[in-house]
């Protein structure tokens, strides 16, 4: 599918999440095979945890990040947690 259109494509990258690409777009996987979307926009899953990949159904909000080491807490430190 060529790019019609004069200007370029905007894709948005958000690291905890997935590519989002201004469509219509055509995704080659790593086996040759094409997926197309003519949405106005598609999320591109870059975790590879998406039950629809190369399309992204959220699944990434169910990954747990790892506490960095040595982090603390505001228990630990004596501090109190401040909410809005």
């Amino acid at each position: 599918m060529p790019n019609a259109d004069e200007r370029p494509r905007r894709v948005t990258v958000d690291p905890e999440g997935p590519l989002l690409v201004e469509g219509p777009v055509e995704v080659v996987g790593a086996d040759g095979t094409v997926h197309t979307s003519r949405r106005f926009n598609v999320a591109i899953c870059t975790c590879r945890r998406s039950r629809r990949y190369p399309w992204c159904d959220t699944s990434h909000r169910k990954r747990v990040k790892p506490e960095s080491r040595g982090a603390r807490t505001p228990a630990d430190s004596g501090e109190t947690e401040r909410t809005s």
